[in-house]
């Protein structure tokens, strides 16, 4: 189960990094936005620390925070993208 979940997390994390690009490269366009987004991935990193400690899986709540935040990263970015589209 915990290698399951390692690996769970190592793809939650590499698709959340990725997709959530469009904010990070330029942090001075929207710098609220990628505050948020620092913040996201530092909650999701703890939430994998948290599930690392513990030997169970914490029913299922940990993995389902961690996909509201992915959730919620991609609103950021698809939200600094309507920003850009009402700036042209």
């Amino acid at each position: 189960m915990k290698i399951r979940n390692a690996v769970f997390c190592g793809v939650l994390a590499l698709g959340m990094f990725a997709g959530g690009f469009t904010v990070a490269q330029n942090p001075n366009r929207h710098p609220n936005l990628a505050a948020a987004q620092e913040l996201i991935d530092r909650a999701f990193e703890k939430i994998s620390a948290a599930q690392d400690a513990n030997e169970f899986d914490m029913d299922g709540h940990a993995a389902k925070a961690k996909e509201h935040l992915m959730q919620a990263r991609e609103e950021i970015k698809l939200a600094a993208r309507a920003a850009n589209h009402h700036e042209h």
